[in-house]
């Protein structure tokens, strides 16, 4: 990923919080001559080697798991923040007009090689942490054991875990860094105003599939 030095983040907890928050990562890998991408849910174990191990299983039917593992070599692209920038939002425009519009957005890049797990208790450890984790702080939280037991059997025979111990991790931070602080304050106040669309857009793509 080009990373020009104002735009680099090195800090780990700060990318490790990324992926935390944005954990639906982009796994690309070579496969049998082409490029292939899977949106996969990851979780993070940020204290299992030097910058963490991605956890995450796909469906048995899923192809990627049949891969020769000594062959792989493993992308994760996790996507955070993203906003288009006005130059109307710029008071320096009004001076000299020297302003284009541009994109601001936030994303972690996290490599290493993948292995993938059959083992039965591996398998509904995982699940298990991953469904506690994005289901704390609801009031009622749904655990796996709230569904039937050989119902659960079933879905456990049709995954396969994948562990990726990673290799290296880069973060790129492109958020206005480059403009003086009255522009700085100028986008703060334009990003504001245009408001955030993402949970009302999810709403609408929901209700367009749904015959009620």
């Amino acid at each position: 990923m080009y990373t020009p030095k104002l735009h680099e983040e090195k800090r780990l907890d700060v990318l490790h919080q990324l992926i935390k928050d944005y954990p639906l990562g982009t796994l690309v890998v070579m496969g049998q001559g082409e490029l292939v991408a899977n949106a996969i849910p990851f979780y993070l174990d940020a204290g299992r080697g030097e910058f963490g191990t991605l956890v995450a299983h796909i469906s048995r039917a899923n192809p990627l798991w049949e891969l020769p593992e000594s062959d792989i070599s493993a992308l994760v692209i996790f996507q955070g923040p993203q906003a288009y920038i006005s130059p109307a939002w710029y008071p320096s425009k009004a001076e000299h007009g020297k302003a284009v519009p541009t994109w601001n957005y936030v994303m972690v890049q996290a490599s290493g090689k993948p292995r993938f797990i059959q083992d039965r208790a591996w398998l509904l450890a995982h699940v298990e942490e991953l469904t506690s984790t994005h289901e704390q702080g609801r009031a009622q939280p749904w655990l796996v054991t709230d569904a039937p037991e050989d119902f659960i059997e079933r879905l456990l025979k049709g995954i396969v875990g994948i562990e990726i111990p990673l290799k290296k991790i880069v973060g790129k931070w492109k958020v206005s860094k480059d403009r003086p602080e009255v522009d700085k304050v100028g986008i703060i106040d334009g990003l504001k105003e245009s408001g955030k669309r993402e949970v009302a857009t999810m709403v609408d793509l929901v209700a367009a599939h749904t015959d009620a």
